[in-house]
């Protein structure tokens, strides 16, 4: 069995804000099948800590960043986990990274060197008999990582990182650079510099052995300056140590035959009465002709949702309806309060409900994903799954899981959805057509539904993947 330590500063369902989470809740289990056992590393939020059972201290640091930190083994939803308890970094109003006014908490540089930091302590150290083959960091959060690991001495496992999303830099001052404990020699232009600053995101970039993305689309894409944002260079002199592997979700917890927020269904026939209650509790038309699109989303810039805003008439003109479970961006936010005010057919959900947005992907005949990037993206596999025809951007892990309903596909009958390029409000208005047209003929759109829910969204593929990467790594280290 490998060990493998995955350092994250979310986890589903102990913590979330977007899918990062998932992927770190469910890539543990998928692992287990390829003989590879991982450990998370996340901070002990207060959601963290009231779900942490039994749990034994394996380590004690009297001085992190203004107090003490522990280290507790123990296990919480599931998931083997070493929770970093030091509540005067992670005890707090707010999410993960914005206090309860929506800004970045200003010590945010300092609460994820501390989880870098004592993760390399364990990585190099070991807790108890258990020590790890492999360090798996996610994101900028547990960029430093690597470095951390450079004191330690030569004898320390490898470290992989994965991009979730390269926009997040991780950047912080270099007044803090003492402060944080980093090698002032490896801050230039070729180690963690970003422009005068430090990068945490790129110290990962530099100082992890192997890099790996969300899928294989978004790994070619990180290699262009319109997708690299700012540190497609890095990844240019990288490039033979990046993969893309694509990300799959928990077909467990996703499931319509028996997920508990939903009237359960095993075929797309089944999915009318989640339709109808979906209706019933957005307040929509039964009776309107057309397609139900769903948006279940971060509300920003990148997901698309102002072209969203643009195009929406022509769904509503064809007779379709639109419900919309999100948050984030404040214009964003007022803009679709203010068109759900306009038109009773389109309803709006500030705000993020784990059940509703089951609800919402179940009861949905489509779901519209128009993003400008897409690392991989989580809500079309989600959509596949539910028999809920996704409708996205050709982009990174978009363009890798949809199977577009051109006529070639259409008449093999191997679509799954539509996408629609280039990624402006004309495109997704005329992808919104074509989805109405679809909608329209009941026995294309009966094989399309038939075609996603059999479309394989799993992490299976994906797992193998990741343990041929790490056993490959451990072997050369």
């Amino acid at each position: 069995m490998m060990n493998v330590l995955s350092v994250t500063s979310e986890c589903a369902p102990l913590v979330k804000t977007g899918g990062l989470a998932d992927v770190a809740g469910a890539l543990p289990h998928a692992l287990l099948s390829e003989d590879v056992r991982m450990r998370t590393i996340l901070p002990g939020y207060r959601t963290v800590m009231e779900a942490l059972g039994d749990a034994r201290e394996v380590l004690t640091d009297a001085d992190v960043f203004g107090g003490t930190a522990r280290i507790l083994e123990g296990t919480a939803a599931g998931l083997d986990v070493f929770v970093v308890d030091a509540p005067h970094l992670y005890d707090r109003d707010g999410s993960p990274y914005l206090d309860a006014e929506g800004r970045d908490w200003e010590d945010n540089p300092e609460r994820f060197a501390a989880l870098c930091r004592l993760a390399a302590r364990i990585a190099a150290e070991g807790a108890g008999d258990w020590r790890p083959d492999v360090v798996h960091l996610h994101d900028w959060q547990a960029g430093l990582t690597p470095l951390y690991l450079r004191g330690h001495g030569p004898d320390t496992p490898p470290c992989v990182t994965t991009i979730h999303n390269v926009a997040f830099h991780g950047i912080a001052s270099p007044d803090k650079l003492d402060r944080l404990g980093l090698p002032r020699e490896l801050f230039t232009p070729e180690g963690y510099e970003f422009y005068g600053q430090i990068s945490a995101l790129k110290a990962a970039l530099v100082y992890s052995d192997k890099l790996t993305t969300v899928s294989p689309s978004y790994a070619r894409e990180l290699l262009s300056p319109e997708f690299g944002m700012g540190l497609d260079g890095v990844l240019r002199n990288r490039a033979s140590d990046l993969y893309g592997i694509l990300n799959g979700i928990d077909t467990a917890a996703w499931d319509p035959a028996r997920d508990p927020a939903i009237p359960t269904f095993k075929a797309p026939r089944g999915k009318a009465k989640a339709r109808a209650r979906l209706i019933e509790e957005m307040g929509l038309d039964p009776e309107a002709p057309g397609p139900l699109a769903v948006v279940v989303s971060r509300l920003s810039g990148q997901k698309g949702l102002d072209l969203l805003l643009e195009a929406l008439p022509a769904l509503l003109a064809r007779g379709g309806q639109l419900a919309l479970l999100g948050s984030g961006d404040a214009a964003l936010e007022h803009a679709f309060r203010e068109a759900a005010a306009a038109d009773p057919r389109v309803a709006v959900h500030i705000g993020y409900d784990e059940a509703m947005s089951h609800r919402m992907i179940a009861g949905g005949d489509a779901i519209l994903v128009p993003s400008r990037f897409e690392p991989c993206g989580l809500t079309q596999l989600y959509g596949l799954r539910y028999g809920t025809v996704p409708v996205v951007a050709l982009t990174g892990g978009l363009a890798d899981t949809v199977i577009p309903a051109n006529a070639a596909a259409l008449q093999a009958g191997a679509a799954t959805g539509l996408q629609f390029h280039p990624i402006t409000a004309p495109a997704l208005e005329g992808a919104l057509n074509q989805l109405c047209d679809l909608y329209s003929d009941a026995d294309t759109w009966g094989r399309i539904q038939r075609n996603a829910m059999k479309h394989p969204v799993g992490w299976g593929p994906s797992a193998a993947a990741y343990a041929a990467l790490y056993k490959g790594m451990a072997r050369t280290s």
